[in-house]
């Protein structure tokens, strides 16, 4: 690989014990579904020279686990853990909407406006997202590397990449383990492929 293109895989975590959630620090770890959909997703693929996960547990026990197999290093980036949900944290979603159609609507429809109550703001999200991307840009120029992380810090990566504006986050679909590349050379990211294979 030449020196100038830099290689970042993505990939979620699978699914975190407890079922489907509303997840944001809530640091459930993985369920037993959760690990075998990681390993598949990985499909024996082992071509990262490091890898750089957020430290809650769903996303940061399956990068260690992997780092040690592969014999390669790993490193945790806080600015890459999900974004804080406040008080919709841990909430079974169909329940919140049952209780809060309207602004669980608003919310999947424009979420840099409509945060959920006590929230982390989204500019304090989308901030300290695109700061781990400069980062990891940096620190990690020429070299493959494995990104372990969240729905929404994946959906705010590729969104950035491709130029789209914030508020279309929502219609991104990143299920539990999907995998997506982005490829940097000369300065300039582009998405090589979403919910794709190893």
């Amino acid at each position: 690989m030449s020196s100038k293109v830099t290689v970042i895989d993505l990939i979620r975590h699978g699914e975190p014990e407890g079922g489907i959630r509303i997840r944001g620090w809530r640091d459930d770890p993985l369920s037993d579904t959760g690990w075998e959909q990681m390993w598949s997703a990985v499909n024996g693929a082992r071509p990262w020279q490091e890898i750089v996960t957020s430290p809650l547990a769903r996303c940061m026990q399956f990068a260690r686990q992997l780092a040690k197999e592969q014999g390669i290093g790993v490193s945790e980036e806080p600015r890459l853990r999900e974004i804080g949900f406040g008080d919709w944290e841990g909430a079974d979603p169909a329940a919140l909407y049952a209780e809060f159609p309207e602004a669980v609507d608003r919310f999947w429809a424009d979420p840099t406006v409509n945060t959920p109550p006590a929230a982390e703001p989204f500019d304090r999200f989308q901030g300290r997202v695109l700061e781990a991307l400069d980062a990891l840009k940096s620190d990690y120029q020429g070299q493959h590397i494995l990104v372990v992380a969240h729905g929404g810090v994946i959906r705010m990566l590729l969104s950035h990449v491709l130029g789209m504006p914030a508020s279309n986050l929502f219609r991104m679909e990143v299920p539990f383990a999907a995998v997506s590349r982005i490829r940097i050379e000369d300065g300039i990211p582009r998405l090589s492929f979403h919910c794709g294979c190893f």
